[in-house]
């Protein structure tokens, strides 16, 4: 009926050990028209023998009408409070926001976004909570790929060449550059700060228009891997201090694309650096959902997504992919479904038992903190996830 995920579906109903009540509200951060299930995952919860709560109009903003779900066996409800209040697993896209605060419950399985790094206030209203806290961004595979972080880095770092662009454009406040030159005209000068996923993806696309690409990153065997397989008009250089100060000078269009998983971002480009860049450039900070890797920075939204400090425009859009939801929420779903899948067939505790990748994703337990990226970034104790996967999770 649905064809947007994948992959056979069979082994997970075949692995089913309880029965979940699960809820998906709307987004209701600013500008966000994602949703965090599809019709087709729906229909594979249902299948499983688990019950879906689904607020009315949530996936509207992705295409998504109510009768899909209803259709693919889910309950539709008028109001994201019955949906919090009776779930015992919520599925989100956005970390949950002052509204929605209130209605996290102890106990409660939260599968979203979190960035906690970003966000004491957030932080700490999750511990007060007592709920558990999966974080989508933390979730890591035994290589170091954080999977249900990669889809979204993917869109964002294509969107951050396609939004740099237009606010180069001269009535946009921008230089005036066109970032893929024409014949007898020098193309724009894109600089990457970090060569993950997020700077790859900004790669192909900056150098797809022609632009000429600087990716700057420390680790050099990635280095090695991106000069080996971008096309001619990038160019790889080791980050250091001295090479970002002299290399912001002639970017007309820099890219933040610093990520040390569930930490705060490094401050990369200071206030005083944009002394030294051409009035009218642009900076877009994919990287501000962890706090940003530009001292000047602060998030914006969709709906006002620039501002100007000294004379740059800076973009730090914290949702990005929000503005695009057909692509972003297929590209979410189709990797987090498998895990949600596990959580409900096995119940949290058992689920992250049994897969490590799912556990690094464990931040916050029934009030403490359990991942050292967040402890870190506040000052907190950060206690070991293996404390609260106990003994009822083991085989």
């Amino acid at each position: 009926m649905f064809s947007d995920v994948d992959f056979h579906h069979e082994q997970y109903l075949n692995a089913r050990v309880i029965e979940m009540l699960i809820g998906v509200p709307k987004e209701i951060k600013p500008d966000e028209y994602r949703v965090a299930l599809t019709p087709a995952g729906a229909e594979m919860l249902a299948e499983a023998g688990h019950d879906l709560l689904i607020e009315r109009g949530a996936g509207l903003g992705s295409g998504f009408g109510d009768d899909f779900y209803e259709n693919a066996g889910a309950t539709v409800l008028d109001t994201a409070d019955e949906i919090w209040a009776r779930a015992e697993m919520i599925l989100k896209v956005k970390e949950p926001i002052k509204p929605e605060w209130p209605k996290m419950r102890s106990g409660q399985v939260i599968f979203t976004y979190f960035h906690f790094a970003a966000s004491e206030e957030l932080t700490r209203a999750v511990l007060d909570s007592g709920a558990i806290a999966i974080a989508y961004e933390t979730v890591e595979l035994d290589t170091g790929e954080l999977p249900l972080l990669t889809p979204m880095s993917e869109v964002a770092g294509r969107m951050a060449v396609q939004e740099g662009a237009k606010y180069l454009e001269k009535p946009q406040g921008g230089l005036g550059v066109l970032l893929g030159g024409v014949p007898g005209v020098k193309p724009g000068r894109v600089l990457i700060l970090g060569g993950g996923v997020v700077g790859t993806n900004a790669a192909k696309m900056a150098s797809g228009l022609g632009a000429s690409v600087v990716i700057m990153d420390i680790n050099l065997e990635r280095l090695r891997y991106l000069d080996d397989v971008m096309p001619a008009n990038v160019e790889t250089l080791f980050s250091t201090r001295y090479a970002i100060r002299e290399q912001v000078q002639e970017a007309d269009l820099i890219i933040g694309a610093v990520l040390i998983p569930g930490a705060k971002a490094p401050n990369l480009i200071t206030k005083k650096d944009l002394s030294f860049m051409q009035e009218g450039a642009v900076i877009c900070d994919v990287a501000i959902d962890q706090g940003g890797c530009v001292e000047t920075m602060q998030p914006t939204t969709h709906n006002d997504p620039v501002y100007t400090v000294d004379g740059i425009i800076h973009y730090a859009v914290a949702n990005m992919p929000g503005g695009v939801p057909r692509t972003s929420t297929l590209a979410l779903t189709n990797a987090t479904l498998p895990y949600a899948i596990e959580l409900a067939n096995n119940g949290w505790e058992k689920a992250c038992y049994d897969d490590q990748a799912l556990r690094l994703g464990v931040s916050i337990v029934n009030g403490n903190v359990t991942h050292q990226g967040v402890a870190d970034a506040f000052g907190m104790e950060c206690r070991l996830v293996e404390q609260f996967v106990g003994v009822s999770a083991r085989p």
